[in-house]
């Protein structure tokens, strides 16, 4: 059988590794600028491998400005800023979107066309429907997204703004704006989201997992009743990677709490929380510790370490109508989705993996692929455990696109649906 490389961490260049940590200690910043993407070390080489929009929120004269150029001294030329204060656009409440901001799109669809590692969008962003049209430029060209306002004393107090903002806008003009901008923006869900390094990784394992898979033997005595493609003929390869063939929008992320937008059950006191509010942004080390494959969805199943279940909520582990499992044992990343099934759907198929080791099914071993041992737990579902557990990187963020699943990009011939994949 062919030797995958692609299942051994240390054969992999693009793997994350952890970065020699800088000797010298941080310059102390003011408290309006203490943020993990601009002190935190792991967070911002996390950052620097990754693809990166942060939408900067808040009143004019708020330290918005000041924010975006110590974002840009950080990052120096992986950076670019879109103010719209350049564009002469005032902070206003409005009945529509002027047309002005069809420029400040071209040219942060530019930016966003050349993989510029950092776009930091400047301005207000006191209307859901402005943000949702940068939410559909993050989603076009698969960017994760950090929403981040001043920590400056006087954010949201108008009369002191009134002497700070270079629109001089007078309190009253202040006032109307401060209500859309004094309760945080929740997104549809919040999550750890994958730097684009270690998303390639994690694509590439899949592509490799499924390409072996459909070329075993013993799987293809299967594919028919389960897959719907039944051939013991060698020559012939089943295409996995086509059956899977619809992907979430954004970038490869693993779930913890679902809150859209802030009407889901106990999605205000999750954002509350404060192990939340300090790891927004932050980056994180997930550890993967096999991929599955069911009928309906293929994913990777996520180990959480402690600091990691802090911030998973305690309701996500159960499986209707009434079977529970430890906490984190839902936790997993999706790579792809069959025709006609939601990606909410892969959590689901993980925690049927879980009940079937808890009634003590641990599942039989049929053979080594790419250096892990594979598993068949019958019924089409099917696990590659890692002989050597894949650490990615990745971002405490949240996702505030629409979260509609999409068809996979044509023009490849290889692995399409796991090169635009996410996870949800």
């Amino acid at each position: 059988m062919m030797k995958n490389k692609g299942f051994a961490r240390k054969s992999h260049a693009f793997l994350p590794k952890i970065f020699k940590k800088m000797s010298s200690q941080p310059k102390e910043r003011s408290e309006g600028l203490q943020f993990p993407f601009l002190d935190d070390d792991d967070t911002i080489d996390t950052i620097r491998e990754s693809k990166t929009v942060i939408i900067l929120r808040g009143l004019p004269g708020s330290g918005k400005s000041t924010l975006a150029q110590a974002i840009q001294d950080k990052y120096k030329d992986a950076c670019r800023i879109v103010s719209v204060d350049k564009y002469k656009i005032q902070p206003a409440i409005r009945s529509a979107i002027p047309d002005d901001y069809g420029k400040v799109d071209e040219d942060l669809n530019a930016y966003c066309k050349r993989d510029v590692t950092v776009v930091v969008v400047d301005d207000t962003h006191h209307e859901r429907e402005r943000l949702d049209q940068l939410f559909d430029i993050a989603d076009k060209y698969r960017y994760e997204v950090i929403i981040a306002e001043p920590k400056t004393a006087w954010k949201l107090d108008c009369l002191q703004l009134k002497d700070k903002n270079q629109w001089k806008l007078t309190v009253d003009d202040l006032k109307k704006l401060k209500p859309s901008l004094e309760k945080d923006f929740l997104p549809l869900y919040y999550g750890w989201f994958l730097s684009k390094r270690s998303s390639e990784n994690l694509r590439k394992t899949g592509q490799a997992f499924l390409d072996e898979l459909a070329n075993s033997k013993v799987f293809k005595k299967e594919a028919n009743k389960h897959f719907g493609q039944a051939t013991e003929d060698p020559k012939v390869k089943i295409d996995l990677t086509g059956y899977f063939a619809k992907r979430p929008p954004s970038v490869l992320h693993c779930t913890t709490k679902f809150t859209d937008f802030g009407k889901a059950p106990g999605a205000d006191d999750y954002a509350q929380q404060e192990i939340v509010k300090s790891s927004y942004g932050k980056s994180f080390f997930l550890t993967t510790t096999a991929l599955f494959i069911t009928p309906r969805t293929v994913g990777a199943r996520v180990e959480l370490n402690e600091q990691q279940l802090a911030l998973w909520p305690s309701d996500v582990d159960v499986l209707p109508p009434a079977v529970s499992f430890p906490k984190g044992s839902r936790a997993h990343i999706t790579l792809g989705c069959a025709s006609g099934i939601e990606a909410v759907q892969t959590g689901l198929d993980l925690l049927e993996f879980a009940k079937l080791e808890k009634a003590g099914n641990k599942g039989e071993e049929v053979g080594e692929i790419g250096g892990g041992k594979l598993l068949s737990y019958g019924n089409g579902l099917w696990m590659l455990v890692f002989s050597k557990k894949i650490e990615v990187r990745a971002i405490f963020s949240g996702y505030y696109g629409k979260g509609k699943l999409v068809p996979t990009q044509g023009g490849s011939k290889r692995g399409s649906p796991l090169n635009a994949c996410v996870i949800i």
